[in-house]
């Protein structure tokens, strides 16, 4: 059976300075990102063994615990590679990322607007979640998602390509309780080459999703 494991970082501890100091890197993915891995291996393993027995009472809980783990880490799978100590600013053609830099505009009305948009979802998330900028294969468009925890509120078919994590372990240590100045400062760190990758990948691939004519 295929089990997960943790992905290495794309940086070392100390390259997202100072938007995110090293401790904090360190302790969100050597710690808490692993334990998702973990706990996603460990789910795997309980659903082969109440299959093996046919012992079926702990089933919610087994299919809640592996979409909760397997959804952090995929989630921080592509939030390391959303960020890069080069990164920030706007996606501009002249950089290579044209087709992102249009497709926000028309999805969003303007860059402006999508930043402006993803900073409150993901600053207002109730207790731990995320900001997610999403493909929407169904309209062609890109949405932003609100992800209590690590899921809901999201569009089945949906896939992300830009996610701010707004959980405390992300930035307490740095940024105490204000989130939003956390939310703000992770501008600086966008890896829009990353992010114009993972849309170009959706789109390909969004014709996928079978519906009923």
């Amino acid at each position: 059976m295929a089990v997960y494991t943790l992905p290495e970082l794309p940086y070392d501890y100390a390259a997202l300075e100072p938007v995110i100091n090293p401790q904090i890197v360190e302790l969100h993915h050597d710690k808490h990102h692993a334990a998702y891995v973990k706990g996603a291996n460990d789910t795997l393993e309980q659903l082969a063994e109440a299959r093996d027995k046919e012992q079926w009472g702990s089933i919610n809980g087994l299919e809640k615990n592996l979409a909760f783990h397997l959804s952090g880490h995929i989630l921080h799978s592509i939030y390391w590679h959303n960020m890069t100590g080069d990164g920030g600013g706007e996606p501009l053609a002249a950089d290579g990322v044209g087709d992102l830099a249009d497709a926000i505009t028309e999805s969003f009305g303007s860059f402006t607007g999508f930043k402006t948009q993803l900073t409150k979802a993901s600053a207002t998330t109730q207790g731990s979640g995320w900001g997610v900028l999403a493909y929407e294969p169904l309209s062609g468009r890109l949405i932003v998602e609100q992800v209590y925890d690590h899921q809901g509120n999201v569009g089945q078919g949906s896939t992300p390509i830009l996610v701010f994590d707004a959980w405390e372990h992300a930035f307490y240590l740095q940024y105490k309780n204000q989130k939003v100045d956390f939310i703000d400062a992770m501008w600086a760190v966008v890896n829009w080459q990353d992010v114009a990758r993972r849309y170009a990948a959706a789109k390909e691939r969004g014709d996928s999703l079978l519906l009923a004519s």
